[in-house]
């Protein structure tokens, strides 16, 4: 039981790609990069409008852990690196326990 809330700058992004050969290679540049410490991707079914008309399409979720400090590279990165016009992007800051947000502020330190 954690009886205190971790310290942690810890950011989760959110974004989709077309099909798992363009996800894998996304999710290797961000990494070479040291933008992200992980990357995790699951097939996903998608219905969204796009200019004007209902679309269904197959594609890979992304959901991106990074740190508070490489938000704005990794926005950057996402925005040049993406197969999509407009690519999705959310993000969220989350607590994690101290020893994980260790391994990932270890991940990204680019020094």
């Amino acid at each position: 039981m954690v009886t205190r809330e971790p310290s942690s700058s810890l950011v989760l992004v959110l974004t989709t790609e077309a099909d798992a050969i363009l996800a894998e290679g996304l999710a290797k540049e961000l990494l070479a990069r040291r933008l992200v410490a992980c990357v995790s991707m699951q097939q996903i079914h998608s219905h969204y409008f796009w200019q004007g008309k209902h679309e269904s399409a197959q594609e890979v979720q992304l959901l991106i852990k990074t740190t508070q400090d490489r938000l704005d590279a990794l926005h950057e990165a996402i925005s040049d690196l993406h197969s999509y016009e407009t690519p999705e992007w959310l993000h969220w800051s989350v607590s994690a326990s101290d020893p994980y947000a260790a391994w990932a502020a270890a991940a990204v330190n680019t020094a």
